[in-house]
């Protein structure tokens, strides 16, 4: 029996590569290629093509890591944000039922945020997104709850890694070429390393238990805090980053002020430690140096 790995040549997709490495029961699937990694092509919005997949490909559970991340962009975008984060995911728990299958979808913080939280938030508690982001990717959990498939939701945030475009490889060039930034401090969560989400998985995998989980790693930050430990760890000292408000910093969705996540559920359930944040962005940090380090010699 096969696992089917959606969005795989994203942060976590590409993480979960390195986690299932040598692992032939995996098929990493995408809309695109990538160079250098081995991509099956489907489209999960495609109800007859995923159906078809996972009859053909005996496909006995979905990690499902494909979604529509712009959070800005989907306040203009509604309609292809909640094809991918909704329809498709119907779509995949549709697939999963029909074969009494696993889905392993992973969600957001962003599903919170309405609300003035200041103590983590748990996975049974009430949230209202802010934004179409949050709404769609809401609308993916009630869309897998409806349809009753055996399924693990995991709701993540900050999400950065060595791969692709986040945060971490955003202010590494910008301290690195500006004399000042600034950063809004008055948003608050915990940045998550994408191979220590991708690594959980993997052990969800191996012995499944169906609900509602959180991850992220352990702490707590503003994104002012965040950016202030990459610089420092970077060596980009020579860049003034200064604290600002979220009114300061133009968006067309109002972001969660507070989303710090209560991952006691998932550390009890599967017996699992979780790094602190910054312990694992020094992993990516010194991985991303090697990596640079590798291309300077070629």
């Amino acid at each position: 029996m096969s696992i089917l790995v959606t969005g795989a040549n994203g942060q976590l997709g590409m993480c979960l590569r390195r986690t299932t490495a040598g692992d032939s029961r995996f098929i990493f699937t995408d809309v695109v290629e990538a160079i250098g990694v081995p991509t099956t092509i489907l489209d999960i919005t495609d109800c007859g093509a995923v159906r078809r997949f996972v009859r053909d490909r005996e496909v006995a559970a979905i990690v499902n890591c494909a979604a529509y991340t712009n959070v800005d962009k989907a306040e203009s975008d509604e309609a292809a944000a909640e094809l991918l984060n909704a329809t498709a995911v119907a779509y995949l728990a549709e697939a999963m039922k029909s074969v009494d299958g696993l889905l392993v979808h992973i969600s957001t913080d962003y599903v919170f945020g309405e609300e003035r939280y200041n103590t983590p938030c748990r996975e049974d508690q009430h949230g209202t997104p802010t934004g179409v982001y949050g709404r769609t990717k809401k609308h993916g959990e009630e869309a897998i709850a409806s349809i009753g498939c055996r399924a693990v939701i995991i709701r993540t945030a900050w999400l950065y890694s060595e791969y692709g475009r986040n945060f971490v490889k955003t202010m590494l060039q910008l301290t690195a070429e500006k004399p000042a930034l600034k950063v809004v401090v008055d948003q608050v969560g915990t940045p998550t390393y994408a191979q220590d989400l991708a690594d959980v998985i993997g052990k969800v995998l191996e012995a499944p238990q169906e609900g509602v989980f959180h991850f992220s790693n352990e702490g707590v930050c503003s994104w002012y805090d965040f950016a202030k430990s990459i610089a420092r760890y970077a060596g980009h000292t020579s860049c003034d980053i200064q604290p600002c408000t979220s009114d300061q910093y133009p968006s067309p969705v109002k972001r969660p002020a507070y989303s710090v996540l209560d991952k006691t559920k998932i550390k009890e359930t599967f017996g699992i430690s979780i790094p602190y944040w910054t312990d694992s962005l020094r992993v990516c940090l010194d991985r991303l140096s090697r990596l640079a380090s590798s291309a300077n010699n070629l």
